[in-house]
């Protein structure tokens, strides 16, 4: 099932995707697709029962298919390709981070470079969305069943700001940083989520390409690993790494981003976003 959030910033309103593409009301049965919907597997099943019968919703803007995630994780060096491309070895356990849930923005709307930004980023990435509690559970396999549903990602970085330290906050936690969407689609039709495909382009160049088998530590290793750092509620957020391609570890001149450039994001199944960059 696709949910998603469409209308003006701040005033989303939920539906889901019917089989035609057409976006279905679904505010008869929650007022936003947040946690409490996430964590009720009962009112999912009826939303997706008798999603054909709903009320079509005009949909003139896609809103980030989640709202207000409690806490936004995320993971650092997680391909080996993208390993490789800086030159190091793949972490021994996850590189972890956290970033501001109001950086949020939905799938093709602006991203804004901060003031004198030289380095800004992209990174195309799959987002994990949980959907029932998780608090210290060593099994992978235990800790995916956690899963509500994925979303595609664009953890956007400023990169000199990443590298100036103490920690990563700086680089990464801009506004607009953090693009998503344009759906949720629940983990029932996902399949194998170390099984999909990953694209990144900028004004029509094709930047990264790669599969999440590529993973050094696959989803239900991060969440495992993670519900021993702190406790996952429903509709926190995971984004879960990048592929080799970003702009930082390519030969100069690096083609970090700039006003007007157009970066398009798609995760196999998760559709496609078309941010464009705005001083």
């Amino acid at each position: 099932m696709r949910l998603v959030r469409v209308g003006e910033p701040g005033a989303e309103r939920p539906g889901v995707l019917d089989a035609a593409g057409l976006v279905r009301d679904v505010s008869g049965f929650a007022h936003d697709i947040d946690g409490d919907l996430l964590a009720d597997p009962e009112r999912l099943a009826a939303i997706a029962a008798g999603r054909q019968a709903l009320p079509e919703l005009p949909a003139t803007r896609f809103g980030p298919p989640i709202a207000r995630p409690g806490t936004v994780v995320g993971i650092g060096l997680n391909y080996r390709c993208h390993a490789a491309e800086a030159g190091a070895e793949p972490p021994a356990e996850p590189i972890v981070f956290l970033k501001p849930s109001g950086g949020i923005i939905g799938p093709n709307d602006e991203i804004v470079l901060p003031p004198g930004s030289a380095h800004t980023d992209w990174e195309v990435e799959l987002g994990v969305v949980i959907g029932t509690r998780l608090r210290s559970c060593p099994d992978p396999r235990t800790a995916l069943r956690s899963v509500a549903g994925y979303v595609a990602a664009n953890d956007v970085t400023e990169r000199a700001q990443l590298a100036s330290g103490p920690t990563w906050v700086r680089g990464k936690c801009h506004d607009t940083f953090t693009p998503l969407g344009p759906w949720l689609l629940t983990a029932d039709e996902i399949g194998d989520p170390q099984d999909l495909r990953l694209e990144a382009q900028v004004n029509g160049i094709p930047r990264q390409r790669g599969s999440t088998a590529d993973m050094v530590f696959g989803v239900g290793e991060l969440l495992a690993h993670l519900s021993g750092l702190m406790t996952l509620h429903p509709g926190d957020l995971v984004l879960t790494g990048t592929p080799a391609g970003v702009a930082a570890l390519q030969p100069e001149p690096r083609p970090f981003l700039r006003p007007r450039d157009v970066v398009d994001i798609e995760v196999q199944h998760l559709g496609r976003q078309r941010s464009t960059i705005r001083g």
